[in-house]
C-alpha cells in the first residue's frame, strides 16, 4: 500500500504549485546560490559533519553549457578553499557533456580535478542511470591515471556492481557505495530488497578487500548495522571510511552515526535548478515524494 501511494504522489506532484514544491524541498536543498550552499556547509561543519557539494544541472544539449558548469564548479572549489569549510564536490558527467563528447568531458573534468588537487580537495564522480556507467567509469579511469584525488560511485543493485568491482581493482581506490534509485530493467538491476541488501554487504566487503576508501551512503539502519558489522569484522580503520547521507534525510540517524564516532559526509545540492532536480528526484525515488506530501499534509 505504501509503494502504491508514493507511486500515486509522483503522478499528481506536477500538479503542486512550484512554490509550495520549493518550500518543502528546502530541507533538502541548500538554495539557489553558492552563499546558500556554504552557509549550510558551515552548519554540518559546526556539527562535525563534513559536505559534498553539488551544482544542479545535467543532461545538458550544448557543449557550451558544460563549460559554464565547470566555471561553477571551479568557484566552488575556490570558495571551499577561501571559507576553509569541510567540503568537496560531486559532479554528474551528463552535466560535463558525457553525453555529448565524452572526450571533452575528460578534458573539462581533468581541469576541475587538477583544480582541485591544487587545492588539497576531492572530486566525487556521481552515478547515473546505467546508460551512462560505461562511460562514467572510461572517464574515471582515465583520471585515475593522472590523479589521486578523484573516486566514482558504485551502485549496490546494479547486477554488474561486482565485476566492475573486480575491473577497477588496484592502488588508491575510492568508491562511494549506494544502493541505487535508478528505475533500471531486470536484465540489469536486482528488485528484490533483500538481495540489494545482500548486494550492498557483499560489494561492500569486497571494497575494503581491494583496500578502496569507501563512502558508505545510506538513510537505511539495517545498512548500517550491516556495514558496522564488516568493520568490526575486517578491523577496518575510521580513516578508510565514512557514512554519506542527504541533505534533510533522516538525520536523526545521522547524529546518532556521528555521535559514536564515525566520518558522516552530507550530500549538499545547490543551484537555480533545484526545480528540476526536485522533481527528478522524486521520479526517481518515490518515497521522498512520500515524505514532502506527508509534511505538506502535517504542515499547519
Amino acid at each position: 500500500m505504501v509503494n502504491i501511494f508514493n507511486k500515486m504522489v509522483v503522478m499528481t506532484m506536477p500538479l503542486v504549485p512550484k512554490p509550495v514544491v520549493g518550500f518543502f524541498s528546502r530541507k533538502y536543498i541548500a538554495g539557489d546560490s553558492l552563499d546558500d550552499g556554504i552557509k549550510v556547509v558551515k552548519e554540518l561543519n559546526s556539527r562535525n559533519i563534513k559536505a559534498t557539494m553539488d551544482v544542479l544541472g545535467e543532461d545538458i544539449s550544448e557543449i557550451s553549457e558544460a563549460y559554464a558548469s565547470r566555471d561553477q564548479y571551479l568557484e566552488t572549489l575556490e570558495r571551499i578553499r577561501d571559507e576553509k569549510v569541510d567540503a568537496n564536490v560531486s559532479i554528474k558527467l551528463s552535466q560535463m557533456g558525457l553525453r555529448i563528447d565524452r572526450q571533452k568531458c575528460i578534458e573539462i573534468m581533468t581541469e576541475i580535478v587538477k583544480k582541485a588537487q591544487e587545492y588539497g580537495n576531492f572530486v566525487r564522480i556521481d552515478m547515473e542511470d546505467v546508460t551512462a556507467t560505461d562511460d562514467t567509469l572510461h572517464v574515471y579511469r582515465a583520471l585515475k591515471e593522472k590523479f589521486t584525488n578523484v573516486g566514482v560511485v558504485l551502485q549496490a543493485y546494479l547486477r554488474r556492481t561486482i565485476n566492475d568491482i573486480n575491473s577497477l581493482w588496484g592502488q588508491g581506490l575510492n568508491f562511494r557505495l549506494c544502493k541505487g534509485i535508478y528505475i533500471e530493467k531486470r536484465q540489469f538491476a536486482y528488485k528484490q530488497m533483500r538481495i540489494i541488501n545482500e548486494s550492498f554487504a557483499y560489494n561492500l566487503r569486497k571494497m575494503f578487500e581491494a583496500n578502496a576508501y569507501v563512502g558508505i551512503a545510506t538513510h537505511d539502519e539495517y545498512i548500517v548495522f550491516k556495514a558496522l558489522s564488516i568493520i568490526d569484522e575486517m578491523k577496518i580503520p575510521k580513516t578508510m571510511y565514512e557514512f554519506q547521507m542527504l541533505l534533510g534525510v533522516d538525520e536523526e540517524l545521522r547524529d546518532i552515526i556521528v555521535n559514536s564516532g564515525h566520518n558522516l559526509r552530507v550530500y549538499v545540492p545547490y543551484g537555480k535548478q533545484w526545480y528540476a532536480y526536485s522533481m527528478r528526484r522524486l521520479k526517481e525515488n518515490p518515497a521522498v515524494a512520500g515524505h514532502i506530501i506527508k509534511d505538506i499534509l502535517r504542515f499547519k
